[in-house]
């Protein structure tokens, strides 16, 4: 059984994870609309979609240790963007804001002696260090190419080729 304090923190995480969702889906859907950027478009629709499947299993585990998950009303999120290098600077301060909070979580759940919720939050913990991971090599990327058109071709060419070998993971 969840205590009252994981339970509404579990649910704090649901809304980060629902926000993250609809932010990447904004990013998509920018994407889609420049001209020549399929593989970012593609890459944040299945991001966004990522994102959703981990507030579902948060959704589900709240659920079943006896706790109430609750369906997050959402704000706006940002949706237009003065270039692609802005777009992947969001990206990765959203996923440290998640990483952040899940940290968070993990400290609340030792802290509580909530093994269960721990043990929960540790898949978690390593898909967020492959987030950080691939966002910042993704901005790094972005950074050496700056405003060279052949290599933002490459970058988009190329970004769904990296999402392919990060969901085999």
């Amino acid at each position: 059984m969840l205590s009252q304090s994981m339970q509404a923190a579990l649910n704090n995480q649901v809304a980060l994870e629902a926000q993250s969702s609809q932010a990447y889906l904004a990013m998509a859907s920018w994407a889609e609309i420049q001209p020549g950027l399929d593989g970012v478009t593609e890459f944040f629709y299945s991001q966004s979609e990522e994102e959703r499947v981990h507030m579902l299993k948060l959704i589900r585990f709240i659920n079943e240790r006896g706790g109430f998950a609750k369906v997050p009303a959402l704000e706006q999120p940002i949706i237009t963007f003065p270039g692609l290098k802005r777009v992947f600077e969001e990206f990765l301060k959203h996923e440290l804001t998640v990483s952040a909070s899940i940290n968070d979580l993990v400290h609340l759940a030792l802290a509580e002696k909530d093994y269960a919720t721990h043990n929960f939050l540790q898949w978690y913990v390593t898909e967020q260090m492959e987030e950080e991971r691939q966002a910042r090599l993704l901005n790094d990327k972005l950074e050496l190419i700056g405003e060279d058109k052949s290599g933002l071709y490459l970058f988009d060419r190329d970004i769904m080729q990296m999402r392919g070998s990060e969901d085999g993971k």
